[in-house]
């Protein structure tokens, strides 16, 4: 499908117009694969391009009628209705739900291993995503199993230079951050890096994602004018790839103000913590952990920029 090769390569508002299209022209489809499949993963598809551009309740509601449909047509077990699952726990992740999250994530697995066996190429994208969703826990040794298991599927499956094994690498080296573990983490940014620039060019998600991250573990050793300048990189890409307001610049907007306030620069940072939470309560639910935290940046910079202005 044109739109998946679109949405692979970054160029979201081509995908999302795309995914439309299909679904809108299915009447009239004369495409050997049943129309039940193709309107399935158009709505799969829309709503991966909703949930990448933060408009989750549209994503949620997108995922609704997959979900209908795969039950309808295809079964309550079957290898579509595993495909749904996996994108409702991706969206669930995205908005908090962390136990709605990993519920859809483990329904998933179940099916899948039992339709494909538990090291099939198709369930690597499941244990990456639990992998992920124990990484937002901060439980990283438990995230690490998942993400080791992820990336040796598919580098054996697909080769090590493909673009999929570069983001388990990328998910890994994350995951190893927070284990305090930075040196091997950067080789692995780097060499996800080095897969993701060769494949898709100087400008595309993945890469911004990875530059943000780079950034993180700059910081995590002390590296800060290096760390400022990735995350400065990162944001710039993510506003030119997903447009402003998106939730993943803000969320690279919240790290950056955190380090300028750490680098004595509160003024710097407070107009990008306002700016990150503002593009947070429009898509987050209060209860998500990104608000509280930039809450906390917000009030640090405030506090740290007082005491400047004023020095007892």
């Amino acid at each position: 499908m044109r739109a998946t090769a679109r949405e692979s390569s970054g160029d979201y508002s081509t995908a999302e117009r795309l995914y439309l299209r299909s679904l809108h022209s299915l009447r009239s489809s004369k495409s050997s694969v049943t129309p039940d499949a193709l309107r399935l993963s158009g709505l799969l598809g829309l709503g991966s391009i909703c949930v990448r551009r933060g408009r989750y309740p549209q994503a949620q509601k997108l995922y609704s009628k997959a979900r209908a449909l795969a039950q309808a047509s295809f079964g309550a077990k079957s290898f579509e209705m595993m495909s749904v699952l996996n994108a409702q726990g991706v969206l669930c992740k995205f908005i908090g739900r962390l136990d709605a999250a990993e519920h859809f994530y483990n329904e998933a697995l179940r099916i899948g291993a039992r339709i494909l066996g538990r090291d099939h190429l198709e369930l690597a994208s499941l244990y990456h995503n639990l992998g992920g969703l124990e990484h937002s826990r901060g439980r990283f040794r438990r995230a690490e199993p998942f993400a080791r298991r992820s990336a040796r599927i598919r580098e054996k499956a697909l080769g090590p230079a493909h673009p999929d094994v570069a983001a388990d690498l990328a998910a890994l080296a994350a995951i190893l951050d927070g284990q305090g573990k930075y040196v091997k983490a950067e080789k692995l940014y780097k060499r996800a890096l080095g897969v993701f620039r060769r494949v898709y060019g100087p400008d595309h998600y993945e890469i911004a994602v990875n530059l943000g991250n780079l950034a993180a573990n700059r910081q995590g050793m002390g590296k800060y004018q290096e760390a400022e300048r990735l995350y400065r990189q990162a944001l710039a890409m993510h506003e030119k790839v997903l447009g402003s307001g998106s939730l993943d610049a803000a969320i690279v907007q919240n790290n950056l103000g955190k380090l300028l306030t750490r680098r004595g620069r509160p003024g710097e940072a407070l107009p990008l913590h306002k700016a990150a939470l503002g593009d947070f309560e429009r898509c987050l639910p209060p209860s998500h952990p990104h608000l509280k935290k930039v809450r906390k940046n917000l009030r640090e910079a405030a506090r740290e920029l007082a005491a400047n202005q004023h020095p007892s």
